[in-house]
């Protein structure tokens, strides 16, 4: 039963992305942000180790930096046009500055350094918090104001984090760390695609939370953090192990799966909108991502023991709560099968 400082914590976390999503004036989006960020900082700190007493550190200084930049240019707008609706803002400078704060907070490329560290000092299930629930209210106000943000603006930030999202997380043996790498990658297609059609990019985001989440639920249920731990999952689940490796090959976007929907949208509209060369752009970055999503299902899959004997069970195994699969199930069958439900 959880405690009465865990519900309040849980409590802050929701209606703080709540009242970001909800409201349409800035002061009480970034009220929101705050108190969202205020409750996760317990959360991360939890272990009570270094690493996490850094990650907290580091995840505070730049949401507050990022919250800072946000109230700044939320005022300079109002300021300029006496307005704190937050559909109008319409000042180009402005505009880029709020992209830019919210690019921080969702942990975007140039400001995304801060993400695999956080990642790496967290549990898996804070970390799965990070890239999922903390993606939506950011990604909410940036949807809100795509109409006046500068196209160029976000396409240049989009790209960026397509290209650092790949080629950080070829060189990651952390899987946090290659998950951090990976989010990034994937809210550069979602930023690049909010230039061009925000509805496409809400798509992508949201297949990204359907597949993020049964990955990280089933590497903690086996405690599995390195590239080494992949090898032996089989050890633990057999039906786990080849699970994992088609959700890496749906994340990356391979065709027969749900994660190739929302690419398939975004180079389709793309090359509708006479941008053929940023679409091939993006489809060749994204074979860099491919890469390091090929080498986990090499190392799960190929790698694996044709038999599974009782004798080489790990001595941490964990047996699955059933609240756990409860939501593993519907999730992983959604993040590899959804495909034929694509809006096209």
């Amino acid at each position: 039963m959880p405690t009465t400082s865990t519900m309040m914590i849980i409590l802050g976390i929701i209606m703080g992305t709540t009242i970001t999503i909800s409201s349409h004036h800035w002061l009480m989006a970034w009220v929101g942000l705050e108190m969202n960020m205020l409750a996760i900082l317990p959360i991360i700190s939890k272990p009570k180790t270094l690493r996490s007493t850094e990650a907290t550190t580091k995840y505070f200084l730049t949401q507050a930096v990022a919250s800072a930049l946000m109230l700044l240019a939320s005022t300079m707008n109002a300021w300029q046009t006496g307005n704190w609706d937050i559909t109008q803002l319409n000042n180009k400078y402005t505009t880029t500055m709020m992209a830019l704060s919210l690019a921080m907070k969702m942990g975007a490329s140039p400001t995304h350094f801060w993400l695999p560290e956080v990642m790496q000092g967290s549990t898996l299930y804070t970390a799965l918090l990070i890239t999922t629930w903390q993606k939506i209210a950011p990604i909410t106000l940036m949807y809100m104001i795509s109409n006046n943000t500068p196209p160029t603006t976000l396409m240049i930030i989009g790209i960026m984090s397509v290209v650092v999202g790949g080629l950080g997380g070829v060189n990651q043996t952390q899987l946090r760390k290659m998950m951090a790498y990976s989010s990034i990658n994937n809210i550069g297609w979602t930023i690049t695609m909010m230039a061009i059609s925000p509805n496409i990019a809400m798509i992508n985001i949201t297949t990204y939370i359907i597949m993020t989440t049964p990955t990280f639920l089933m590497m903690a249920t086996t405690s599995t953090k390195t590239l080494q731990d992949t090898s032996t999952i089989w050890t633990t689940s057999p039906t786990t192990t080849y699970m994992i490796a088609l959700l890496m090959l749906s994340t990356s976007g391979l065709p027969p799966f749900t994660g190739f929907a929302p690419k398939l949208l975004a180079l389709n509209e793309l090359v509708m909108q006479k941008l053929t060369t940023v679409a091939t752009l993006l489809a060749l970055l994204s074979l860099i991502s491919l890469l390091f999503y090929l080498r986990i299902a090499y190392l799960i899959m190929m790698l694996t023991a044709p038999t599974t004997t009782l004798s080489s069970t790990k001595w941490r195994h964990q047996h699955s709560q059933p609240q756990l699969m409860a939501i593993l199930t519907p999730t992983a069958l959604m993040s590899i099968l959804l495909i034929p439900a694509i809006p096209y």
